[in-house]
């Protein structure tokens, strides 16, 4: 893809999620105005359950922290062990990093980056009503990651890789500041069969997390290229209704899944 066209497809994304972070979450939802999962509805619970966030999560952030802006529960797919430095692709409001940070310890650290500033904001709000020392939020792009070489124990990200027009940049550089044997657990989106143009093409879906998404094998050869060993896409069972409940009645469910991403950097280099 030409920079200019990333950069105005960045452009967009970052307006969007701007608007997130200062109104109540949308998910993936394509209707931008759409109050579409107020805070403490039915919906919403039954939105994170599905996702895979258990009643004790759920509960155990701040009011705010939680989006519903994912499609999984990155958390939940490997082990976080005590120590570890993990580092989230796209933190938004600081969820999934203050579920980490309580894998972690006091003596590991959470770092959230995020390209919006309005969710930056929030997220570090939220972390001082929460009185979370082990976290740290920078701004920056995925593609180019604010972190230093072989840094970082455990990437996690949930339902961003997928707004990147850079996947690849994105792998390289998630491989560059992984230590060697540095984990990889991702929740996105990944398309299951060709979409057709009518909704690869709308604007709002490509910031809703549907036309921006990849071949499943297409992002399994993107991570091998990386330099990625063993692996791992899970579609889940819950998709359909996921999708479907972002986009009633466009089938954007038989084009697209959600999945559990593992993947893994070698501890010797090839």
């Amino acid at each position: 893809m030409k920079k200019e066209n990333a950069d105005i497809l960045r452009q967009m994304v970052r307006g969007r999620y701007a608007q997130a972070a200062t109104a109540a979450g949308c998910g993936c939802r394509a209707e931008s105005e759409s109050g579409c999962c107020g805070s403490g509805t039915d919906a919403t619970d039954s939105v994170n359950r599905i996702m895979g966030y258990s009643p004790e999560e759920l509960d155990s952030v701040v009011e705010g922290a939680n989006l519903g802006l994912g499609c999984g529960n990155p958390t939940a797919i490997g082990e976080l062990r005590p120590g570890d430095v993990v580092l989230d692709l796209g933190s938004g409001g600081g969820f999934d990093c203050f579920l980490a940070a309580k894998k972690v310890g006091d003596e590991g650290l959470v770092i959230g980056v995020d390209m919006t500033p309005e969710m930056l904001s929030k997220a570090r709000e939220n972390a001082a009503k929460m009185g979370a020392t082990n976290v740290d939020f920078r701004l920056g792009e995925i593609e180019h990651l604010p972190v230093a070489d072989s840094s970082v124990d455990v990437i996690i990200s949930n339902c961003v890789i997928n707004l990147s027009p850079e996947k690849k940049l994105v792998f390289e550089d998630a491989y560059r500041v992984l230590k060697p044997g540095g984990r990889l657990f991702v929740s996105d989106v990944v398309a299951t069969a060709e979409m057709p143009d009518s909704l690869r093409e709308q604007a709002a879906l490509m910031t809703g997390c549907i036309a921006g998404a990849e071949h499943v094998d297409r992002v399994r050869s993107l991570l091998e290229e990386a330099g990625f060993q063993h692996v791992q896409i899970d579609l889940k069972a819950h998709s359909k209704e996921l999708v479907r409940g972002w986009f009633p009645q466009s089938g954007a469910e038989n084009y697209v899944a959600s999945a559990d991403i593992v993947a893994v950097k070698p501890t010797v280099s090839a």
